[in-house]
């Protein structure tokens, strides 16, 4: 209770109008009635800020209370990159500052490879296939005698796969968004990437120059998002640029080294080198060309290097230029001559010792590939299979991609879903969007093991083929309660079963018999139910179990039989027990596993 006798609530920032709403126990109407008396228009599930809920919560009787996060909390989005747990092998006092690299994320056609020409002042995009980047690409430039390293990323659905391993690589994420479209629906899957990858986002507004941008708009779609505004005293910084007048780069850049500061980005030069490999392929003249991004270490010309299922002694190196060079540091991308094979995008390089090293690395990680193989060759894990990770303690969520066929019936949806969630298995819904279910929605699910639900939809041809391939669980309804039906069910199963102990009869000891070769045995007269040679006895002897085990021989009059029902007598031994005596009475029961409801 604070001074004034206003109820103290701790709420989290930023906090949705349901969640506000359950918090303080009132409607969400209430809750969305006082925003729009204080100018914010906002539905059920959007993201207000803190100082927002506060004014709401106060108008309503309660007092806010910023609410700690906890620190199991900082690694929920995604696990670390490999790169990186490696790094924190390295010596701290080894470690020293390196360039930041930075990912140019959004949605396609929002201009991040215009915005990466102003800031090389180069013209990338006009040599690219109806303007459109088809590939991962590294450059590297200096701002006030600072190198910063920029992988451009593809933003078109199609290359969900290829923006992924562009957030994989790097320490600072700009998302590139359209002051004239705002947040679209691979600004979204991008922000996800980023954020699974664990690396800090800030925002580029750009197209602010044209008469149709509404740059108020975009910033309340970012706050939807989770990402607020900093001048809205938010943590996100969102820097308004015109890649096409070449304005605000000087800003963008200047919050790049400020983000890149703040979250000291590090690496030991002479220590293990290790990297990731950012695009590949077969030059007809050259062989393989790998294009690498150097993480730790430092990379020299004649180095063995070992990336993914193949490697390789470097005979050739050259800058992102194309300038022939003899040795790279940390977080500079580098185009290397002399793999055997073309290794994956986004696969770990690491430098042995010899190619005899290399080669004898490679021979005991095949096992694990053709392992992997035929994981992906089997089904994938569905809505009844999947509660077997959860009780391995594998994971303790149930991911989904959801599609509807209208926004309408999206976010009832979507909301009905959410709510099922319980205290032991959350519902995390990763991606959900309008539209049947393409290939991209069941390769994102592919990728983060999750379910597809569509609503009122259907899956395309592509899609069907992708999910078979993948073994992706698509389930199609047009019935809303048989889908949250099915979830539903799917949660309780996730739950560790109760064991339930099922009385199937009872007996009462007329008489204790010792017989050779047996022991005493217990003879009886069943009174209610049966006794069952495969169940359990308990000997109940007055208000107190005195004993309690597997029945090892069941005879009625000298024959072994399986049951003995009610009215009739029979002999009973109790594996472990033979102190029977007169008027006990024996509970003859099952364990049953029930789901918990």
């Amino acid at each position: 209770m604070s001074e004034d006798g206003n109820t103290v609530v701790e709420i989290p920032n930023p906090v949705t109008v349901r969640d506000l709403a359950e918090r303080i126990e009132a409607s969400p109407i209430d809750i969305i009635k006082q925003l729009m008396a204080n100018g914010v228009m906002a539905n059920i599930n959007q993201l207000i800020d803190y100082d927002t809920a506060a004014i709401v919560m106060e108008e309503l009787g309660f007092e806010a209370r910023p609410m700690e996060a906890p620190e199991s909390e900082a690694k929920e989005e995604g696990e670390a990159p490999r790169w990186r747990q490696l790094l924190e092998e390295e010596p701290e006092k080894s470690l020293v500052t390196r360039p930041p690299v930075v990912t140019i994320l959004g949605h396609v056609d929002h201009g991040k490879t215009t915005l990466l020409d102003a800031i090389r002042q180069t013209d990338v995009a006009g040599g690219e296939a109806g303007g459109i980047t088809q590939h991962i690409a590294a450059y590297q430039i200096r701002h006030n005698n600072r190198p910063i390293t920029f992988l451009d990323t593809p933003g078109h659905a199609a290359f969900t796969a290829m923006r992924a391993r562009g957030a994989q690589g790097a320490d600072i994420a700009v998302l590139v968004v359209a002051a004239d479209d705002g947040v679209m629906p691979q600004t979204r899957e991008a922000l996800a990437h980023a954020r699974a990858a664990q690396v800090p986002v800030l925002v580029a507004l750009n197209k602010v120059d044209r008469p149709n941008a509404n740059p108020d708009r975009v910033k309340q779609e970012l706050a939807d998002a989770g990402l607020i505004p900093d001048d809205w005293d938010g943590e996100t910084m969102v820097v308004p640029v015109s890649a096409k007048e070449k304005t605000g780069i000087e800003d963008l850049l200047e919050a790049i080294l400020l983000v890149a500061d703040a979250n000291q980005i590090v690496a030991n030069p002479d220590g293990g080198v290790f990297g990731t490999v950012i695009e590949a392929e077969v030059d007809h003249s050259r062989g393989v060309v790998a294009t690498l991004l150097i993480q730790n270490g430092t990379l020299r010309q004649g180095d063995v290097i070992l990336a993914g299922d193949t490697y390789g002694k470097i005979r050739a190196m050259f800058d992102f230029q194309g300038n022939p060079i003899e040795e790279a540091l940390p977080s500079t991308p580098v185009g290397v001559l002399g793999l055997s094979e073309v290794p994956n995008a986004g696969d770990l390089f690491t430098v042995m010792d010899s190619e005899r090293e290399a080669k004898a690395e490679l021979s005991e990680r095949e096992d694990a590939s053709q392992a992997a193989a035929q994981a992906r060759s089997r089904p994938g894990r569905s809505l009844e299979q999947i509660f077997e990770s959860i009780q391995a303690g594998e994971v303790q969520e149930l991911r989904l991609v959801v599609k509807a066929d209208v926004q309408g019936s999206l976010e009832p949806v979507t909301s009905s879903i959410e709510a099922l969630e319980t205290d032991d298995v959350k519902v995390n819904v990763l991606h959900s969007g309008t539209g049947n279910v393409s290939e991209n929605d069941v390769m994102l699910a592919a990728a983060s093991d999750a379910v597809v639900i569509g609503f009122n939809v259907v899956a395309d041809t592509a899609a069907q083929r992708a999910a078979e391939a993948e073994g992706v669980d698509v389930r199609l309804y047009e019935v809303i309660y048989r889908l949250t039906e099915d979830v539903e069910k799917a949660l309780k199963g996730m739950l560790e079963p109760e064991s339930k102990r099922v009385v199937i009869g009872k007996a009462e000891v007329r008489a204790v018999f010792h017989i050779s070769k047996v022991g005493k045995v217990a003879g009886c007269r069943v009174v209610q139910g049966e006794l069952r040679r495969n169940a359990r006895i308990a000997v109940i002897r007055g208000d107190e179990t005195v004993a309690e085990g597997p029945v090892s021989s069941l005879k009625h009059e000298k024959d072994d039989v399986r049951e003995v029902r009610e009215g009739f007598e029979c002999g009973v031994n109790i594996r472990g027990f033979s102190d029977f005596e007169a008027g006990d009475i024996l509970e003859c029961f099952t364990e049953e596993k029930v789901p918990i409801v």
